[in-house]
Protein backbone atom coordinates (compact mmCIF):
# COMPACT_ATOMS: atom_id res chain seq x y z
CA UNK A 1 0.00 0.00 0.00
CA UNK A 2 1.42 3.51 -0.85
CA UNK A 3 2.88 5.28 2.14
CA UNK A 4 0.85 8.51 1.60
CA UNK A 5 -2.42 6.57 2.00
CA UNK A 6 -1.35 5.25 5.36
CA UNK A 7 -0.13 8.56 6.77
CA UNK A 8 -2.32 11.07 5.00
CA UNK A 9 -5.33 9.41 3.34
CA UNK A 10 -5.97 10.97 -0.04
CA UNK A 11 -9.56 11.70 -1.20
CA UNK A 12 -10.75 8.82 -3.38
CA UNK A 13 -11.65 9.48 -7.00
CA UNK A 14 -15.14 9.88 -8.45
CA UNK A 15 -16.88 10.73 -5.17
CA UNK A 16 -20.45 12.06 -5.37
CA UNK A 17 -19.92 15.83 -4.97
CA UNK A 18 -23.01 16.36 -2.80
CA UNK A 19 -21.85 14.02 -0.01
CA UNK A 20 -20.67 16.03 2.98
CA UNK A 21 -18.43 14.41 5.59
CA UNK A 22 -19.91 14.28 9.12
CA UNK A 23 -18.53 16.66 11.72
CA UNK A 24 -14.99 15.94 12.84
CA UNK A 25 -14.26 14.55 16.29
CA UNK A 26 -12.74 16.65 19.01
CA UNK A 27 -9.04 16.83 19.98
CA UNK A 28 -6.99 13.65 19.56
CA UNK A 29 -9.78 11.66 17.93
CA UNK A 30 -9.93 14.22 15.13
CA UNK A 31 -6.30 13.42 14.27
CA UNK A 32 -6.85 9.67 13.92
CA UNK A 33 -6.34 8.24 10.40
CA UNK A 34 -9.66 7.99 8.56
CA UNK A 35 -11.34 8.81 5.28
CA UNK A 36 -15.03 9.61 5.81
CA UNK A 37 -15.54 10.34 2.11
CA UNK A 38 -14.25 6.88 1.18
CA UNK A 39 -16.64 5.32 3.71
CA UNK A 40 -19.60 7.22 2.25
CA UNK A 41 -18.63 6.38 -1.34
CA UNK A 42 -18.21 2.68 -0.49
CA UNK A 43 -21.61 2.52 1.21
CA UNK A 44 -23.16 4.23 -1.83
CA UNK A 45 -21.57 1.68 -4.16
CA UNK A 46 -22.75 -1.16 -1.92
CA UNK A 47 -26.33 0.14 -1.99
CA UNK A 48 -26.22 0.35 -5.79
CA UNK A 49 -24.71 -3.12 -6.25
CA UNK A 50 -25.17 -5.53 -3.32
CA UNK A 51 -22.86 -8.05 -5.00
CA UNK A 52 -19.87 -6.02 -3.79
CA UNK A 53 -20.52 -7.56 -0.36
CA UNK A 54 -19.50 -10.97 -1.71
CA UNK A 55 -16.00 -9.66 -2.42
CA UNK A 56 -15.33 -7.61 0.72
CA UNK A 57 -17.89 -8.74 3.29
CA UNK A 58 -15.75 -11.47 4.85
CA UNK A 59 -12.91 -9.09 5.66
CA UNK A 60 -14.54 -5.70 6.20
CA UNK A 61 -16.45 -5.34 9.47
CA UNK A 62 -18.70 -2.57 10.77
CA UNK A 63 -16.08 -1.70 13.40
CA UNK A 64 -13.60 -0.80 10.65
CA UNK A 65 -15.62 2.32 9.78
CA UNK A 66 -14.64 5.49 11.65
CA UNK A 67 -18.02 7.25 11.49
CA UNK A 68 -20.49 5.61 13.90
CA UNK A 69 -23.44 6.19 11.54
CA UNK A 70 -21.54 4.38 8.80
CA UNK A 71 -20.87 1.52 11.22
CA UNK A 72 -24.60 1.08 11.86
CA UNK A 73 -25.46 1.40 8.17
CA UNK A 74 -22.90 -1.20 7.10
CA UNK A 75 -23.94 -3.64 9.86
CA UNK A 76 -27.59 -3.42 8.81
CA UNK A 77 -26.79 -3.69 5.12
CA UNK A 78 -24.76 -6.88 5.69
CA UNK A 79 -27.46 -8.35 7.93
CA UNK A 80 -30.11 -7.84 5.22
CA UNK A 81 -27.85 -9.17 2.47
CA UNK A 82 -27.23 -12.25 4.60
CA UNK A 83 -31.01 -12.79 4.55
CA UNK A 84 -31.07 -12.45 0.73
CA UNK A 85 -32.89 -9.11 0.91
CA UNK A 86 -32.10 -6.58 -1.83
CA UNK A 87 -30.77 -3.58 0.05
CA UNK A 88 -31.58 -0.04 -1.14
CA UNK A 89 -32.25 3.25 0.69
CA UNK A 90 -35.93 2.27 0.61
CA UNK A 91 -35.42 -1.11 2.36
CA UNK A 92 -33.07 0.54 4.88
CA UNK A 93 -35.54 3.30 5.78
CA UNK A 94 -37.55 1.40 8.46
CA UNK A 95 -34.38 0.66 10.42
CA UNK A 96 -33.10 4.25 10.57
CA UNK A 97 -36.17 6.48 10.80
CA UNK A 98 -35.41 7.18 14.48
CA UNK A 99 -31.62 7.18 14.25
CA UNK A 100 -30.44 10.45 15.80
CA UNK A 101 -26.99 10.25 14.25
CA UNK A 102 -28.37 9.81 10.74
CA UNK A 103 -30.86 12.63 11.37
CA UNK A 104 -27.95 15.02 11.97
CA UNK A 105 -26.65 14.18 8.49
CA UNK A 106 -30.00 14.75 6.81
CA UNK A 107 -31.87 11.55 7.61
CA UNK A 108 -33.32 9.68 4.65
CA UNK A 109 -32.01 12.32 2.25
CA UNK A 110 -28.48 11.32 3.23
CA UNK A 111 -29.20 7.68 2.25
CA UNK A 112 -30.54 8.87 -1.10
CA UNK A 113 -27.46 11.05 -1.69
CA UNK A 114 -25.17 8.06 -1.07
CA UNK A 115 -26.49 6.45 -4.26
CA UNK A 116 -26.65 9.68 -6.24
CA UNK A 117 -23.51 8.98 -8.24
CA UNK A 118 -22.57 5.56 -9.58
CA UNK A 119 -18.94 6.65 -9.95
CA UNK A 120 -18.18 5.09 -6.55
CA UNK A 121 -18.64 1.66 -8.13
CA UNK A 122 -15.35 2.05 -9.97
CA UNK A 123 -13.26 2.35 -6.82
CA UNK A 124 -15.36 0.24 -4.42
CA UNK A 125 -12.63 -2.36 -3.80
CA UNK A 126 -10.02 0.36 -3.28
CA UNK A 127 -12.31 2.18 -0.84
CA UNK A 128 -12.86 -1.04 1.13
CA UNK A 129 -9.11 -1.70 1.28
CA UNK A 130 -8.42 1.83 2.50
CA UNK A 131 -11.17 1.67 5.14
CA UNK A 132 -9.72 -1.60 6.41
CA UNK A 133 -6.11 -0.42 6.52
CA UNK A 134 -6.96 2.88 8.21
CA UNK A 135 -8.85 0.92 10.86
CA UNK A 136 -5.69 -1.15 11.48
CA UNK A 137 -3.71 2.08 11.85
CA UNK A 138 -6.16 3.35 14.46
CA UNK A 139 -5.82 0.06 16.34
CA UNK A 140 -2.04 0.34 16.13
CA UNK A 141 -2.20 3.86 17.57
CA UNK A 142 -4.35 2.58 20.44
CA UNK A 143 -1.87 -0.21 21.16
CA UNK A 144 0.95 2.35 21.16
CA UNK A 145 -0.88 4.66 23.54
CA UNK A 146 -1.61 1.79 25.92
CA UNK A 147 2.00 0.61 25.72
CA UNK A 148 3.33 4.09 26.54
CA UNK A 149 0.91 4.53 29.44
CA UNK A 150 1.85 1.19 30.99
CA UNK A 151 5.57 1.75 30.40
CA UNK A 152 5.36 5.04 32.32
CA UNK A 153 4.14 3.12 35.38
CA UNK A 154 7.10 2.84 37.76
CA UNK A 155 5.22 1.45 40.75
CA UNK A 156 6.49 -1.61 42.59
CA UNK A 157 3.85 -3.78 40.94
CA UNK A 158 5.23 -3.09 37.47
CA UNK A 159 5.89 -6.19 35.34
CA UNK A 160 7.93 -5.30 32.22
CA UNK A 161 8.00 -8.85 30.85
CA UNK A 162 4.26 -9.17 31.29
CA UNK A 163 3.77 -5.84 29.51
CA UNK A 164 5.94 -7.01 26.61
CA UNK A 165 3.86 -10.19 26.27
CA UNK A 166 0.58 -8.23 26.35
CA UNK A 167 1.94 -5.73 23.80
CA UNK A 168 3.08 -8.52 21.48
CA UNK A 169 -0.33 -10.19 21.77
CA UNK A 170 -2.05 -6.90 20.94
CA UNK A 171 0.25 -6.32 17.95
CA UNK A 172 -0.45 -9.87 16.76
CA UNK A 173 -4.18 -9.17 16.89
CA UNK A 174 -3.70 -5.99 14.87
CA UNK A 175 -1.59 -7.91 12.34
CA UNK A 176 -4.41 -10.44 12.04
CA UNK A 177 -6.88 -7.64 11.42
CA UNK A 178 -8.65 -8.16 14.72
CA UNK A 179 -7.49 -5.49 17.10
CA UNK A 180 -9.90 -4.76 19.92
CA UNK A 181 -12.92 -5.47 17.73
CA UNK A 182 -12.74 -9.24 18.16
CA UNK A 183 -14.18 -9.46 21.66
CA UNK A 184 -17.84 -10.33 21.07
CA UNK A 185 -19.08 -12.38 18.14
CA UNK A 186 -22.67 -12.15 17.01
CA UNK A 187 -24.51 -15.46 17.22
CA UNK A 188 -25.13 -15.70 13.47
CA UNK A 189 -21.36 -15.46 12.88
CA UNK A 190 -20.73 -18.27 15.38
CA UNK A 191 -23.49 -20.31 13.72
CA UNK A 192 -21.90 -19.98 10.29
CA UNK A 193 -18.57 -21.08 11.76
CA UNK A 194 -20.21 -24.13 13.34
CA UNK A 195 -21.94 -25.03 10.05
CA UNK A 196 -18.67 -24.75 8.15
CA UNK A 197 -17.07 -27.21 10.60
CA UNK A 198 -19.95 -29.64 10.09
CA UNK A 199 -19.59 -29.26 6.31
CA UNK A 200 -15.86 -29.92 6.62
CA UNK A 201 -16.52 -33.12 8.57
CA UNK A 202 -19.11 -34.20 6.00
CA UNK A 203 -16.74 -33.62 3.09
CA UNK A 204 -13.96 -35.54 4.84
CA UNK A 205 -16.09 -38.66 5.02
CA UNK A 206 -17.93 -37.95 8.25
CA UNK A 207 -15.08 -38.05 10.78
CA UNK A 208 -12.86 -34.96 10.72
CA UNK A 209 -14.17 -31.49 11.54
CA UNK A 210 -10.76 -30.12 12.49
CA UNK A 211 -7.18 -31.15 11.76
CA UNK A 212 -6.67 -34.83 11.02
CA UNK A 213 -4.54 -37.01 13.28
CA UNK A 214 -3.88 -39.32 10.33
CA UNK A 215 -5.35 -42.18 12.41
CA UNK A 216 -8.83 -43.17 11.20
CA UNK A 217 -10.18 -44.65 14.42
CA UNK A 218 -8.84 -41.82 16.57
CA UNK A 219 -10.40 -39.30 14.18
CA UNK A 220 -13.70 -41.20 14.44
CA UNK A 221 -13.58 -40.96 18.23
CA UNK A 222 -12.59 -37.30 18.71
CA UNK A 223 -13.47 -35.80 15.31
CA UNK A 224 -9.93 -34.65 14.64
CA UNK A 225 -8.12 -31.79 16.37
CA UNK A 226 -10.43 -28.82 16.80
CA UNK A 227 -9.36 -25.15 16.65
CA UNK A 228 -9.00 -23.48 20.08
CA UNK A 229 -8.82 -26.86 21.86
CA UNK A 230 -6.15 -27.83 24.36
CA UNK A 231 -5.39 -31.56 24.14
CA UNK A 232 -3.33 -33.33 26.78
CA UNK A 233 -1.53 -36.51 25.70
CA UNK A 234 -0.16 -38.26 28.77
CA UNK A 235 1.53 -41.53 29.63
CA UNK A 236 4.27 -43.11 31.68
CA UNK A 237 7.84 -43.26 30.28
CA UNK A 238 8.19 -45.91 27.60
CA UNK A 239 4.56 -45.75 26.46
CA UNK A 240 5.34 -43.79 23.29
CA UNK A 241 3.97 -40.28 24.01
CA UNK A 242 6.54 -38.49 21.89
CA UNK A 243 6.26 -41.09 19.12
CA UNK A 244 2.48 -40.67 18.90
CA UNK A 245 2.74 -36.87 19.01
CA UNK A 246 5.42 -36.94 16.29
CA UNK A 247 3.26 -39.24 14.15
CA UNK A 248 0.23 -36.94 14.50
CA UNK A 249 2.31 -33.82 13.78
CA UNK A 250 3.77 -35.43 10.66
CA UNK A 251 0.36 -36.69 9.49
CA UNK A 252 -1.21 -33.23 9.86
CA UNK A 253 1.63 -31.50 7.98
CA UNK A 254 1.73 -34.14 5.24
CA UNK A 255 -2.05 -33.95 4.74
CA UNK A 256 -1.86 -30.15 4.44
CA UNK A 257 0.75 -30.51 1.70
CA UNK A 258 -1.28 -33.21 -0.06
CA UNK A 259 -4.54 -31.22 0.02
CA UNK A 260 -2.73 -28.08 -1.09
CA UNK A 261 -1.21 -29.87 -4.07
CA UNK A 262 -4.67 -31.22 -4.97
CA UNK A 263 -6.07 -27.67 -5.07
CA UNK A 264 -8.23 -28.04 -1.95
CA UNK A 265 -9.28 -24.65 -0.54
CA UNK A 266 -7.61 -23.67 2.75
CA UNK A 267 -10.89 -23.74 4.67
CA UNK A 268 -11.55 -27.28 3.41
CA UNK A 269 -8.01 -28.57 4.08
CA UNK A 270 -8.02 -31.07 6.95
CA UNK A 271 -4.24 -30.90 7.35
CA UNK A 272 -2.25 -28.13 9.02
CA UNK A 273 1.15 -26.51 9.03
CA UNK A 274 2.54 -27.68 12.34
CA UNK A 275 4.83 -26.21 14.99
CA UNK A 276 6.55 -28.73 17.28
CA UNK A 277 8.11 -27.31 20.46
CA UNK A 278 10.48 -30.01 21.71
CA UNK A 279 11.86 -29.21 25.14
CA UNK A 280 13.21 -32.74 25.64
CA UNK A 281 14.57 -33.94 22.28
CA UNK A 282 16.66 -32.06 19.74
CA UNK A 283 15.41 -31.22 16.26
CA UNK A 284 17.74 -33.76 14.65
CA UNK A 285 16.50 -36.53 16.96
CA UNK A 286 12.90 -35.79 15.98
CA UNK A 287 13.91 -35.68 12.32
CA UNK A 288 15.59 -39.08 12.72
CA UNK A 289 12.37 -40.52 14.11
CA UNK A 290 10.34 -39.20 11.19
CA UNK A 291 12.89 -40.47 8.67
CA UNK A 292 12.82 -43.90 10.34
CA UNK A 293 9.02 -43.98 10.07
CA UNK A 294 8.93 -42.95 6.41
CA UNK A 295 11.86 -45.05 5.19
CA UNK A 296 10.91 -47.97 7.46
CA UNK A 297 14.45 -48.29 8.74
CA UNK A 298 15.07 -48.92 12.43
CA UNK A 299 15.81 -45.65 14.24
CA UNK A 300 18.40 -47.53 16.29
CA UNK A 301 20.19 -48.63 13.12
CA UNK A 302 20.08 -45.04 11.87
CA UNK A 303 21.70 -43.72 15.04
CA UNK A 304 24.40 -46.40 14.88
CA UNK A 305 24.95 -46.01 11.15
CA UNK A 306 24.37 -49.74 10.69
CA UNK A 307 22.46 -49.58 7.43
CA UNK A 308 23.00 -51.17 4.04
CA UNK A 309 23.53 -49.25 0.80
CA UNK A 310 19.97 -49.80 -0.41
CA UNK A 311 18.62 -48.62 2.98
CA UNK A 312 20.68 -45.46 2.71
CA UNK A 313 19.18 -44.82 -0.72
CA UNK A 314 15.69 -45.22 0.80
CA UNK A 315 16.69 -42.78 3.51
CA UNK A 316 17.88 -40.17 0.99
CA UNK A 317 14.68 -40.58 -1.04
CA UNK A 318 12.57 -40.09 2.11
CA UNK A 319 14.53 -36.98 3.13
CA UNK A 320 14.10 -35.45 -0.33
CA UNK A 321 10.38 -36.15 -0.24
CA UNK A 322 10.08 -34.43 3.14
CA UNK A 323 12.11 -31.33 2.25
CA UNK A 324 9.07 -29.07 1.84
CA UNK A 325 7.05 -30.59 4.70
CA UNK A 326 5.42 -27.68 6.62
CA UNK A 327 6.64 -28.94 10.01
CA UNK A 328 8.59 -26.41 12.10
CA UNK A 329 10.64 -27.72 15.05
CA UNK A 330 11.76 -25.45 17.91
CA UNK A 331 14.06 -27.35 20.29
CA UNK A 332 14.99 -24.41 22.54
CA UNK A 333 15.35 -25.80 26.09
CA UNK A 334 13.95 -24.16 29.21
CA UNK A 335 11.26 -22.08 27.51
CA UNK A 336 8.86 -20.10 29.67
CA UNK A 337 5.18 -20.17 28.79
CA UNK A 338 5.43 -16.49 27.82
CA UNK A 339 8.36 -17.16 25.45
CA UNK A 340 6.58 -20.14 23.90
CA UNK A 341 3.46 -18.06 23.24
CA UNK A 342 5.56 -15.31 21.67
CA UNK A 343 7.33 -17.80 19.38
CA UNK A 344 4.02 -19.42 18.44
CA UNK A 345 2.57 -16.04 17.48
CA UNK A 346 5.55 -15.36 15.22
CA UNK A 347 5.17 -18.75 13.53
CA UNK A 348 1.47 -18.07 13.05
CA UNK A 349 2.21 -14.67 11.55
CA UNK A 350 5.05 -15.86 9.29
CA UNK A 351 3.87 -19.34 8.30
CA UNK A 352 0.18 -19.49 9.28
CA UNK A 353 0.62 -22.61 11.40
CA UNK A 354 -2.59 -24.47 12.21
CA UNK A 355 -1.46 -26.96 14.88
CA UNK A 356 0.96 -26.77 17.83
CA UNK A 357 2.60 -29.62 19.76
CA UNK A 358 4.46 -29.08 23.06
CA UNK A 359 6.72 -31.88 24.34
CA UNK A 360 6.28 -31.71 27.22
CA UNK A 361 4.26 -29.57 29.64
CA UNK A 362 6.30 -30.17 32.83
CA UNK A 363 9.48 -28.92 31.12
CA UNK A 364 7.95 -25.49 30.53
CA UNK A 365 8.62 -22.77 33.08
CA UNK A 366 6.24 -20.20 34.53
CA UNK A 367 6.91 -16.50 34.93
CA UNK A 368 8.55 -17.03 38.32
CA UNK A 369 5.82 -15.16 40.19
CA UNK A 370 4.15 -18.34 41.48
CA UNK A 371 4.62 -19.96 44.85
CA UNK A 372 4.97 -23.69 44.38
CA UNK A 373 5.06 -26.01 41.41
CA UNK A 374 1.30 -26.63 41.45
CA UNK A 375 0.59 -22.92 40.89
CA UNK A 376 3.25 -22.80 38.19
CA UNK A 377 1.68 -25.74 36.34
CA UNK A 378 -1.69 -24.01 36.64
CA UNK A 379 -0.23 -20.90 34.99
CA UNK A 380 1.30 -23.03 32.20
CA UNK A 381 -1.88 -24.99 31.45
CA UNK A 382 -3.95 -21.77 31.41
CA UNK A 383 -1.35 -20.19 29.14
CA UNK A 384 -1.56 -23.08 26.66
CA UNK A 385 -5.36 -22.94 26.61
CA UNK A 386 -5.21 -19.17 26.07
CA UNK A 387 -2.73 -19.69 23.23
CA UNK A 388 -5.08 -22.18 21.54
CA UNK A 389 -7.96 -19.69 21.69
CA UNK A 390 -5.84 -16.70 20.70
CA UNK A 391 -4.39 -18.34 17.58
CA UNK A 392 -7.54 -20.42 16.94
CA UNK A 393 -5.51 -23.61 16.51
CA UNK A 394 -5.44 -26.93 18.38
CA UNK A 395 -2.62 -27.20 20.91
CA UNK A 396 -1.46 -30.66 21.99
CA UNK A 397 0.67 -30.74 25.13
CA UNK A 398 2.36 -33.90 26.32
CA UNK A 399 2.35 -34.62 30.05
CA UNK A 400 3.99 -37.03 32.46
CA UNK A 401 1.97 -39.25 34.78
CA UNK A 402 2.68 -39.80 38.46
CA UNK A 403 4.29 -43.02 39.71
CA UNK A 404 0.97 -44.02 41.31
CA UNK A 405 0.27 -45.95 38.09
CA UNK A 406 3.08 -48.40 38.82
CA UNK A 407 1.74 -49.29 42.27
CA UNK A 408 -1.65 -50.46 40.94
CA UNK A 409 -2.39 -53.91 39.60
CA UNK A 410 -4.38 -52.34 36.74
CA UNK A 411 -1.88 -49.96 35.22
CA UNK A 412 -4.27 -48.20 32.85
CA UNK A 413 -3.96 -44.45 33.51
CA UNK A 414 -6.67 -42.36 35.17
CA UNK A 415 -7.25 -38.60 35.27
CA UNK A 416 -6.01 -38.51 38.85
CA UNK A 417 -2.64 -39.82 37.63
CA UNK A 418 -1.83 -36.54 35.87
CA UNK A 419 0.92 -34.71 37.71
CA UNK A 420 -0.53 -31.59 39.36
CA UNK A 421 -3.71 -32.85 37.70
CA UNK A 422 -6.24 -30.31 38.96
CA UNK A 423 -5.48 -27.43 36.62
CA UNK A 424 -4.44 -29.63 33.68
CA UNK A 425 -7.65 -31.63 33.83
CA UNK A 426 -9.71 -28.45 34.17
CA UNK A 427 -8.11 -26.52 31.29
CA UNK A 428 -7.95 -29.45 28.83
CA UNK A 429 -10.73 -29.98 26.30
CA UNK A 430 -9.52 -33.52 25.57
CA UNK A 431 -7.30 -35.77 27.70
CA UNK A 432 -5.70 -38.77 25.99
CA UNK A 433 -3.68 -41.47 27.71
CA UNK A 434 -1.35 -43.76 25.79
CA UNK A 435 -1.08 -47.25 27.26
CA UNK A 436 0.77 -50.34 26.00
CA UNK A 437 0.06 -53.60 27.78
CA UNK A 438 2.99 -55.10 25.89
CA UNK A 439 5.40 -52.88 27.86
CA UNK A 440 4.27 -54.22 31.23
CA UNK A 441 3.82 -57.80 30.01
CA UNK A 442 7.42 -57.79 28.74
CA UNK A 443 8.64 -57.07 32.26
CA UNK A 444 6.85 -60.21 33.51
CA UNK A 445 8.53 -62.56 31.03
CA UNK A 446 9.59 -65.79 32.76
CA UNK A 447 12.69 -67.69 31.81
CA UNK A 448 12.54 -69.65 28.57
CA UNK A 449 11.92 -73.35 29.31
CA UNK A 450 14.60 -75.89 28.62
CA UNK A 451 15.00 -79.64 29.14
CA UNK A 452 15.40 -79.13 32.87
CA UNK A 453 12.29 -76.98 33.32
CA UNK A 454 9.43 -78.24 35.47
CA UNK A 455 5.90 -78.59 34.08
CA UNK A 456 4.90 -75.55 36.15
CA UNK A 457 7.63 -73.46 34.56
CA UNK A 458 6.66 -74.61 31.08
CA UNK A 459 3.00 -73.79 31.74
CA UNK A 460 3.91 -70.37 33.18
CA UNK A 461 5.89 -69.53 30.05
CA UNK A 462 3.08 -70.81 27.80
CA UNK A 463 0.53 -68.56 29.54
CA UNK A 464 2.87 -65.61 29.28
CA UNK A 465 3.56 -66.23 25.58
CA UNK A 466 -0.17 -66.49 24.86
CA UNK A 467 -0.69 -63.13 26.51
CA UNK A 468 2.35 -61.68 24.74
CA UNK A 469 1.08 -62.67 21.28
CA UNK A 470 -2.27 -61.08 22.11
CA UNK A 471 -0.84 -57.67 23.08
CA UNK A 472 2.29 -57.54 20.90
CA UNK A 473 2.44 -54.49 18.64
CA UNK A 474 -0.75 -53.00 20.05
CA UNK A 475 -1.39 -49.77 21.93
CA UNK A 476 -4.47 -48.25 23.50
CA UNK A 477 -5.35 -44.55 23.43
CA UNK A 478 -7.68 -43.91 26.35
CA UNK A 479 -9.95 -40.90 25.73
CA UNK A 480 -10.42 -40.01 29.39
CA UNK A 481 -12.06 -36.61 28.86
CA UNK A 482 -13.72 -35.05 25.84
CA UNK A 483 -15.86 -31.93 25.85
CA UNK A 484 -17.15 -32.64 22.35
CA UNK A 485 -18.15 -36.27 22.74
CA UNK A 486 -17.89 -39.54 24.61
CA UNK A 487 -14.92 -41.13 26.32
CA UNK A 488 -13.59 -44.60 25.52
CA UNK A 489 -10.66 -46.54 24.09
CA UNK A 490 -9.06 -46.63 20.65
CA UNK A 491 -6.77 -49.46 19.62
CA UNK A 492 -3.69 -48.68 17.49
CA UNK A 493 -0.81 -50.65 16.04
CA UNK A 494 2.64 -49.71 17.33
CA UNK A 495 5.83 -50.69 15.51
CA UNK A 496 8.49 -49.98 18.12
CA UNK A 497 11.32 -50.57 15.64
CA UNK A 498 10.20 -47.55 13.62
CA UNK A 499 8.43 -45.69 16.52
CA UNK A 500 5.33 -45.62 14.32
CA UNK A 501 1.65 -45.70 15.27
CA UNK A 502 -0.94 -46.69 12.68
CA UNK A 503 -4.50 -47.96 12.39
CA UNK A 504 -5.13 -51.46 13.67
CA UNK A 505 -6.91 -53.89 11.39
CA UNK A 506 -10.46 -54.39 12.68
CA UNK A 507 -10.02 -58.16 13.05
CA UNK A 508 -7.05 -57.49 15.37
CA UNK A 509 -9.10 -55.50 17.87
CA UNK A 510 -9.18 -57.03 21.31
CA UNK A 511 -12.62 -57.62 22.73
CA UNK A 512 -13.94 -54.37 24.20
CA UNK A 513 -11.00 -52.50 22.74
CA UNK A 514 -13.06 -49.73 21.18
CA UNK A 515 -15.99 -48.02 22.88
CA UNK A 516 -18.47 -46.63 20.41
Amino acid sequence: MPEDILLQPAPPPALPPQIAAPAQRESAEARLPRNIEAEAAFLGALLIDNRIAEEVGARLKAEHFFESVHQRLYAQIMKLIDKNVTVTPVTLKPFFENDAGLAELGGMRYLARLTGDAGGLIGARDFAEQIYNLALLRELIQVGRTLVEKAMDTSEAVDPLGQIELAEAALYNVAQGEGDTSGAVQFNVATRTALSMVEKALNSGGHVSGVTTGLTDLNAKIGGLHPSDLLILAGRPGMGKTSLATNIAFNAAARWRLDKAAGVADDKNVGAKTAFFSLEMSADQLATRILAEQSRISSEKLRMGQIARNEFQRLVAASQELEDLPLFIDDTPGLTIAALRARARRLKRKHDIGFIVVDYLQLLQGTGRNEGRVNEISEISRGLKTLAKELHVPVMALSQLSRAVESREDKRPQLSDLRESGSIEQDADIVLFIYRDEYYNQALQPSVPDDNSTPEEVEKYRVWMERHLKVQGKATVVVAKQRHGSTGNVQLRFESEFTKFSDLAREDYMEGGFDE
